[in-house]
């Protein structure tokens, strides 16, 4: 990785001058990835006796998947836009939310060559910590906010600098996958005589299997959130916004290095059925089911994807909140009891457990891949086989997350319940433990 230090901390003779080594320790010691979670989650997970992840592991690691596949493929690399795919392959990251959407920033990553970083301007310091670089150049973009009415012009610089890259290092293979890219770039692309190859499924089968480190730096981010979610179920109380109740999840995730949350999924009372209202004004109710998906990314950016349901105030359950929540849990604990490595995604479509579509409002997956974010694979119901389902075999180190909603067609509240479950040797582990309600079970 280079060594390039800009800004006040740079050496005093040149801004481009090689810095010194105590430069760049001081560099170092800035970043957030070398600063680590912060003291409240390390202090948390020692007392629980969890082990921290290597980093230098992880990154290693995900480094090398990314190149079996593309050498798999037979594809001279990669350009990766998408910042999650960018932070697999590199460990690197800047403004994530806002760079999904403002294509500004990504990264070369050739099957037998290096890695180079194109880095939004001045943030060349932001990969300091990470091995993964050999070489940080400054972006070029052709998204309109950038380039104006020049994005035909940008687009073309861009894809003549990728193409040399390509000729390069590809030896004379002209095949490059891309992750994401927009209209004027690939067209630029192909006109260079690059053959534009889909980088997704790399990315996609490159993070399907977790390693060792991966899974503790898993486990650090499920206990952070637990805590978390802790902190909101004691909060809870009637009168509250569910936005007011979903604020502390928030508040708690940041505390302890998480990132942010993809979803506003929290809802209560009538609210909860059908799913995916999102987290709104309405004044929680004492005897409401409050339902929530944390789809949270938290330490290390890994993504804690756990849903549970509570009853709010000091009313009873009704015999209906009873019986849907048991319902709900029964089919969860079921779709976890049975996986093991060797399993078919057909055999996890048309096998697990469900109840009638006709009386019950379900999810829309039965099982999901979870890393980063929500990942391959995508495992739907039975009726959406033939339309879009596809197929795969479950394997040691892959992590899925075990869905269920359930609420009536004909009304009432809605339960949802989600678990993050390893896939072992032999059969699983349940990664999440936060508590279910027993006062909800018939």
């Amino acid at each position: 990785m280079s060594n390039l230090i800009v800004g006040k901390h740079r050496s005093k003779i040149g801004a481009l001058q090689e810095p010194s080594a105590e430069t760049v320790a001081y560099a170092e010691g800035l970043n957030l990835h070398n600063l680590g979670p912060g003291h409240l989650a390390v202090g948390e997970w020692e007392a629980a006796g969890l082990a921290l992840p290597d980093m230098d592991n992880i990154r290693a690691y995900r480094l090398a998947r990314v190149r079996k596949y593309l050498k798999k493929f037979d594809y001279a690399g990669i350009v990766l836009w998408d910042p999650l795919n960018i932070r697999y392959a590199t460990d690197s990251t800047n403004m994530q939310l806002w760079v999904t959407h403002n294509a500004t920033r990504y990264c070369f990553v050739a099957a037998d060559g290096p890695v180079i970083q194109f880095e939004f301007s001045h943030g060349e310091h932001l990969n300091v910590h990470t091995q993964n670089i050999d070489e940080i150049r400054p972006a070029m973009s052709w998204a309109y906010l950038i380039a104006g009415d020049r994005y035909e012009e940008q687009a073309a610089k861009w894809a003549a600098e990728i193409a040399d890259l390509v000729r390069q290092h590809g030896g004379g293979n002209m095949r490059l996958a891309l992750d994401r890219c927009g209209y004027d770039g690939m067209r630029a692309l192909e006109k260079e005589g690059v053959e534009i190859r889909n980088g997704e499924e790399v990315m996609e089968l490159a993070r399907e299997i977790k390693n060792d480190e991966e899974i503790n730096a898993m486990r650090c981010a499920i206990h952070a959130c637990e805590k978390a979610i802790g902190v909101m179920h004691a909060a809870m109380q009637p009168g509250q916004m569910e936005q007011e109740l979903w604020s502390y999840l928030h508040a708690e995730n940041i505390k302890r290095g998480g990132e942010w949350i993809e979803t506003r999924l929290m809802s209560s009372g009538p609210r909860t059925n059908p799913w995916y209202q999102e987290c709104s004004s309405r004044v929680i109710e004492n005897g409401d089911l409050v339902a929530f998906d944390t789809d949270l990314i938290g330490s290390y950016g890994i993504c804690v994807d756990m849903s549970r349901t509570w009853l709010c105030g000091d009313k009873a359950p009704t015999a209906l909140q009873k019986d849907i929540y048991t319902k709900a849990l029964d089919q969860i604990r079921k779709n976890t009891e049975w996986l093991k490595p060797g399993l078919t995604y057909h055999e996890l479509t048309h096998k697990s457990f469900m109840y009638d579509p006709a009386k019950y409002n379900t999810y829309s997956v039965q099982y999901h891949g979870v890393g980063l974010c929500d990942e391959a694979p995508a495992i739907y119901f039975p009726n959406a086989w033939e339309a879009f389902g596809y197929d795969g075999v479950l394997q040691p180190g892959m992590v899925l997350c075990v869905e269920s909603f359930l609420g009536e067609k004909q009304g009432g509240q809605g339960v949802k319940l989600e678990d993050q479950v390893l896939i072992t040797e032999d059969g699983y582990e349940v990664l999440t433990n936060y508590q279910f309600e027993d006062d909800l079970l018939n």
